[in-house]
């Protein structure tokens, strides 16, 4: 389950400050500071894999913060648990690929095998899929 599921623009969610103190400018962590909750006002694309938010911080001003530096409040100020052990794929396919490693082949004899290219393929793309 992402963020997106569980929040919307307007939403109010609380800055875990420890999580992104090392990245931000000293005047937003003295926003955040003095309140640390703030109302979702976009969201981003982080990194091109994760959703990112858009938060207005008690100063006025705009910062983003990734969905792992923020928690999710309901609307009487408690923080909603987000389960991290939910797959969003449960095939057990998949789950197979993410078992497997690659051990890096320097030998022509294990570079010409097909095995190992078809294992590194597929260890290669599992994380594109």
């Amino acid at each position: 389950m992402t963020i997106l599921d569980k929040v919307k623009i307007g939403n109010t969610v609380k800055v875990n400050l420890e999580l992104s103190k090392d990245r931000l400018t000293k005047e937003t962590i003295e926003a955040i500071n003095i309140s640390s909750e703030c109302t979702i006002s976009d969201f981003k694309i982080t990194d091109g894999m994760g959703i990112g938010v858009i938060v207005n911080l008690s100063n006025g001003k705009d910062e983003w913060f990734f969905e792992n530096e923020i928690q999710i409040l309901d609307e009487k100020g408690n923080i909603i648990e987000i389960d991290e052990n939910n797959k969003e794929n449960n095939n057990f396919i998949f789950d197979g690929f993410n078992n497997l490693n690659y051990d890096l082949k320097t030998k022509s004899s294990e570079l010409l095998n097909p095995i190992n290219f078809i294992t590194w393929l597929i260890v290669s793309v599992k994380d594109i899929l």
